[in-house]
């Protein structure tokens, strides 16, 4: 496999979970950060060992990095992105792609253009219990899917808005949805499929700020099938992220990663191939709930900081894979935008109080 080297643009807190992921792999290096603020980048180029750059030019000047993580504000993802595409670095761009879908659309296709790779981070699918759900649902085992439901109940402070002027703004962040809850809203896509329409509601209740801490959205996916999506940045102390998909045959339960609830009907198999080959009938049509995570504490429901390495690692040596191998990555540009139409369409439909067709959905009644 070849040697990677990596520049970061942005030195925030997400950056550091970048730097700690690119650390983690063998075919990585961190070259270089760069931010608005040298203090900032000084301090995460000191506590990773690498460079810190004056300005975004100065690194991309670089030829010893080939791939820059996108660590910026969200409202300025496609317009550093397309800078790095122009000079030819291959592309991991944190979420959401950006807070529009034209300039997820620009950045798209700047990456074209110029014929660099790009990814979106939607670490999640990394989890072991997304792996899982995601074969479950591959091998038929949930038969005909029903109902999907992304919960996304975590809890901010005011002053962690107040620390940054960008943070909870329309243009440089979005709120408890485009923020936070995006994540899930993938997850929701990823396992149910293409959304047809929406209806939602959206509003600011427990922070003084421009954006939504709280979101609440109905789904019907092109497939027929329902769902919900809620999220808030307002539920004390903050509370595991939960993906619930149901289908004809059984529900799964996924709770920061880890299924926690795999109910399936008598006499459906379970999915899991015995030393024969066959696949043997659920012992038990309920699994039971599992180690749920004690709801006060699971990453980062109460502190932004306290998000783990191992999947932003996960989906990063893939993407370098992807790039060695000459394939597209498991999480495309393609489906960062998937997502963020998702989103966009809920701000629609709260702003505008009607549901909302995505272009090109099929009708599912």
């Amino acid at each position: 496999m070849s040697s990677h080297g990596f520049g970061v643009v942005g030195a925030g807190v997400i950056a550091a979970t970048h730097a700690e992921a690119i650390a983690a792999l063998p075919s990585a290096t961190l070259v270089a950060v760069t931010d608005v603020q040298p203090d900032a980048a000084a301090g995460l180029a000191r506590a990773h060992g690498c460079a810190a750059e004056p300005g975004l030019g100065a690194l991309l000047a670089r030829d010893d990095i080939d791939v820059v993580s996108v660590c910026v504000p969200s409202g300025l993802h496609a317009e550093v992105g397309v800078r790095a595409a122009a000079a030819g670095k291959h592309l991991v761009v944190e979420k959401p792609l950006d807070v529009t879908l034209d300039a997820a659309d620009r950045l798209i296709g700047a990456a074209g253009d110029a014929g660099v790779a790009m990814t979106v981070i939607s670490q999640h699918r990394f989890d072991p219990g997304l792996i899982e759900l995601r074969r479950l649902l591959d091998d038929g085992i949930l038969g005909r899917l029903v109902l999907g439901e992304a919960s996304t109940k975590w809890y901010r402070t005011q002053g962690y808005y107040d620390s940054a002027r960008w943070r909870g703004t329309s243009a440089l962040d979005g709120g408890s949805l485009m923020n936070q809850g995006i994540h899930y809203v993938d997850l929701l896509r990823w396992c149910m499929g293409p959304v047809a329409e929406v209806t939602a509601v959206c509003t600011t209740l427990a922070h003084q700020i421009e954006a939504e801490d709280v979101a609440l959205a109905l789904l019907r996916f092109g497939s027929g099938a329902v769902g919900t999506i809620v999220t808030s940045t307002a539920v004390f102390p903050g509370l595991a992220q939960r993906l619930e998909i149901t289908g004809t045959n059984g529900t799964v339960t996924v709770e920061d990663g880890e299924i926690v609830r795999r109910a399936l009907v008598p006499g459906v198999p379970a999915g899991v191939t015995g030393e024969d080959g066959a696949r043997p009938a659920a012992p038990a049509a309920d699994d039971g709930p599992g180690g749920a995570a004690d709801p006060a504490s699971p990453g980062g429901a109460a502190d932004p900081a306290a998000i783990g390495a191992d999947t932003h690692a996960a989906q990063i040596a893939d993407f370098l894979a992807a790039i060695d191998e000459g394939r597209a990555p498991a999480v495309t540009a393609e489906d960062g935008r998937n997502a963020l139409e998702i989103v966009c369409a809920v701000y629609e439909s709260a702003r505008e109080g009607r549901t909302v067709v995505l272009p090109g959905a099929r009708d599912p009644r």
